[in-house]
């Protein structure tokens, strides 16, 4: 019995000397805001001003073709000749390559003298069509006479209208004799391999090759590309927080590494209805004007794209934006007091550099560095300019140990 009364009392003892302890540390927590506080906290500062602050995209992209399409051969055959070349200008109906025709030429030739044979059987099924209408026509009339026969009457009936059959056999038989023909020259045709288009200028270029003479050509493969670069699309593609801001129609500055230090202007031609759910991206196309055909296709380019622009308004710097309880704002100084005072803002545009403070109006100078140290209401303590611009004045070197010692043997 008294070992538990004396467990007990230790335990009682141990309880009570834990509850002063934690109420001496949290005494402690309570005062040392106010020491922290009663603390000035070094800081620097920068001047509230009214400025332009622009709110610029930056994106990169591609340059391609306005128009791009390549020539082909709509028919099989050996490449004879091939007349442009990689970079050369090309008209409109200009003839660009020519396949070998023997085999065309000589289907046209035999699809003439099959034309020519079915003329010359129409021309005898029509002779023939005429006699034995005289022979109906005749046996008509004696018929009508009394002369001839029902049954002669009937085989000249039957006669004129098996012949009547064979000449219209004939005469389609021509029609189709002519259609090969026509047939037969337009493969012949196809020979003659032109480039042609319908809207846009009258002259292109050519960008690439993809064939050399003598090659044999399959259907649609593709010999030469045909490039409309008077005027380009660059390609570029916008974030989802950025998809709101592009407008049709909003000016675009262009740059390349191709050409240093110079700028090319475009426009928003197209935005894409939709983003790829794979990148959260939208295409958006810009026309951009290549009169002197300085830009290629393939190009990279950077584009600058101005969403808004806000003049004469309040900017403070970006390193002095700060949270405190999830509210966005700065530390505005107090100079006379040297006190820093948190202020809840609005923001407008940010940049990279500055933020536009859009409520509430302010002015003075605000905190940039050491913001984090401080609550509101924190004293505060401002570098010395005159201290850090002066210069410490320089110390001469001492002299060296050998002319220390020829000195003191000269004194002595």
């Amino acid at each position: 019995m008294r070992k538990v009364l004396g467990v007990l009392i230790v335990l009682v003892l141990v309880g009570l000397l834990g509850w002063q302890v934690f109420r001496r540390a949290s005494m402690s927590l309570k005062d040392s805001p106010r020491r922290h506080r009663s603390v000035a906290v070094a800081v620097e500062v920068a001047p509230v001003q009214k400025a332009t602050i622009h709110d610029v995209g930056f994106f990169t992209g591609s340059l391609v073709p306005k128009s791009y399409f390549a020539v082909a051969p709509k028919i099989a055959g050996r490449l004879e000749k091939l007349l442009v070349n990689i970079g050369d200008r090309v008209k409109r109906g200009q003839l660009i390559a020519v396949l070998d025709d023997e085999e065309y030429a000589q289907q046209v030739e035999q699809a003439r003298a099959e034309l020519e044979v079915a003329k010359a059987n129409l021309i005898e099924k029509r002779s023939s069509l005429d006699v034995s209408r005289r022979e109906f026509e005749r046996a008509q009339a004696l018929r009508r006479k009394k002369i001839a026969s029902e049954s002669e009457l009937d085989v000249a009936q039957a006669q004129y209208k098996a012949q009547d059959a064979k000449h219209k056999v004939a005469l389609a038989q021509v029609t189709q004799k002519e259609a090969a023909l026509k047939a037969a020259q337009v493969r012949l045709s196809y020979t003659q391999i032109k480039a042609s288009w319908e809207d846009g200028d009258e002259t292109r270029v050519a960008g690439e090759k993809f064939v050399d003479e003598g090659a044999m050509l399959k259907a649609n493969a593709p010999i030469v590309s045909i490039l409309d670069i008077h005027s380009l699309t660059a390609v570029i593609h916008v974030i989802e927080r950025d998809y709101s801001k592009v407008r049709v129609g909003q000016k675009v500055v262009l740059t390349t590494d191709a050409f240093p230090g110079r700028t090319f202007t475009g426009k928003i031609v197209r935005i894409a209805p939709l983003l790829k759910e794979t990148s959260r991206q939208a295409r958006v196309e810009i026309e951009v004007p290549n009169r002197d055909r300085l830009l290629k296709p393939g190009m990279f380019v950077r584009a600058h794209i101005e969403f808004a622009r806000h003049d004469d308004v309040t900017v403070v710097p970006l390193a002095a934006l700060t949270k405190r309880n999830n509210q966005q704002g700065v530390f505005l100084v107090d100079t006379q007091n040297m006190k820093a005072h948190f202020v809840p803002v609005t923001l407008g545009i940010v940049n990279g550099e500055l933020a536009e403070v859009a409520k509430p109006s302010l002015s003075g100078s605000v905190v940039t560095l050491g913001h984090h140290l401080l609550e509101d209401g924190s004293a505060i303590t401002l570098p010395d300019t005159k201290q850090m611009n002066s210069s410490p004045r320089r110390r001469k070197p001492d002299a060296p140990k050998s002319d220390r010692r020829s000195r003191s043997r000269e004194k002595q």
